[in-house]
């Protein structure tokens, strides 16, 4: 994709995030419609090539984070940015509020249960990264519902929490599972936009829940949150990439750019067979060659 740099998206050790700062629309990197059709579907078949080596070679796997506030365009970006993709090899999981057995369990937990098997990729709407989001802007749920010892609740839980997720994505890169952390960053303006469609299109109104609007109220506090959130568990091996969401083609082509390009950095090859396996193969063309003249 002409003039692309990862650089430009991506927040490490070395960089501070500032969401007032931070641009939620840039210039595009398509021409038209026609030409982003063209841009996605190129990225989308490198993407299902990549995967398909990954596949076959099961070493690594990949998790995909998209973390955002309401209506920046989550599930159609994941819905256009893998479609293509081989269904053998992908995997999402939306997390939805815990239920009562997830409450009864330490807040990791229903998300080892769904990282990727060797050779796939895990797609994550939300994830663990609530329990520093939500949880945060909403203190009484770690009062009132997660259980967790009182002498645990003190003022540096969310360091904890911090520290408790960089570990463990250190331990996933450690074994070869590949996080990628997409924050899908909207301004306030067009998330209104999107929220008033979704009330005045009948084919959005599924998608739109009265709790939104309370949320919404709330922004300034999930800046916040989002913006220590980024700063906190960045780092060199599993930074968080911040993407412009106020145009929704230009934010998928980001996307799935970034994903092309951490899956080309990866040391993949298809599995080759050794001597003896190759002589083997061989001998069985005359086999089949035979069977087919029965």
């Amino acid at each position: 994709m002409k003039n692309f740099n990862i650089k430009k998206f991506q927040i490490s050790d070395n960089v501070t995030y500032k969401s007032n700062s931070h641009p939620t629309k840039i210039k595009d990197f398509y021409e038209d419609k026609a030409d982003y059709e063209r841009l996605l579907k190129s990225l989308q078949a490198e993407m299902d090539e990549l995967q398909s080596i990954m596949y076959a070679q099961s070493k690594y796997g990949v998790l995909a984070v998209f973390q955002a506030m309401d209506a920046a365009g989550k599930d159609g970006t994941m819905k256009a940015v893998f479609q293509g993709v081989h269904p053998l090899g992908l995997s999402f999981y939306s997390f939805k509020r815990p239920s009562e057995t997830e409450l009864n369990h330490d807040y990791m937990w229903r998300c080892f249960k769904e990282l990727p098997e060797r050779g796939k990729m895990q797609v994550f709407n939300r994830s663990y990264y609530e329990e520093v989001l939500v949880v945060k802007v909403h203190p009484e749920m770690l009062e009132n519902y997660q259980k967790i010892p009182d002498e645990l609740k003190g003022k540096d839980v969310w360091k904890k929490r911090y520290l408790d997720i960089k570990n463990f994505e250190d331990y996933l890169a450690n074994n070869g599972i590949v996080v990628l952390k997409f924050f899908l960053n909207v301004s306030k303006e067009e998330q209104g936009n999107r929220l008033i469609e979704r009330i005045e299109d009948i084919t959005k109104n599924w998608k739109f829940e009265e709790g939104d609007i309370k949320e919404r109220g709330l922004w300034d506090d999930y800046q916040n949150a989002y913006e220590k959130m980024i700063n906190e568990t960045s780092t060199e091996k599993n930074p968080w990439y911040v993407v412009p969401a106020d145009d929704k083609k230009n934010m998928r082509l980001i996307v799935a750019a970034i994903i092309v390009e951490k899956l080309k950095e990866l040391k993949m090859n298809y599995p080759e067979p050794n001597e003896a396996r190759k002589q083997t193969l061989l001998g069985l063309i005359d086999t089949i060659k035979q069977q087919n003249q029965k």
